[in-house]
């Protein structure tokens, strides 16, 4: 249970990156309610990342997060913001991604 409450953290995490994305595009009432939305993202984050910590070592746990959120935020610069998608930058996406799995498989 503590895996998907980690996994779901990861996930909002790469929500309040993609609103962070949203606030800098745009102006006025948008940017305000985007920032909201980062805040709340934020907010949700934490506390599931904080309640996976209660059973799962800190150091992998927060590993795990920070490397979904990291794949999460990539995927969504290429889809949402037009970042290139070059050779290395997915190589390196891919290495991260499997760097994520060891952890999940190494940790008891």
């Amino acid at each position: 249970m503590n895996w998907l409450l980690l996994i779901l953290a990861g996930c909002f995490e790469t929500a309040f990156a993609f609103c962070l994305g949203k606030v800098r595009e745009t102006e006025g009432m948008a940017a305000t309610l985007w920032g909201a939305g980062f805040l709340v993202a934020l907010a949700v984050s934490m506390v599931l990342l904080v309640r996976a910590t209660r059973t799962l070592p800190i150091g992998t746990a927060y590993a795990v997060w920070t490397g979904i959120g990291a794949v999460g935020t990539v995927i969504v610069g290429i889809l949402f913001f037009r970042e290139p998608a070059t050779f290395w930058r997915l190589f390196f996406l891919a290495t991260l991604i499997a760097s994520i799995i060891g952890l999940k498989v190494v940790t008891h």
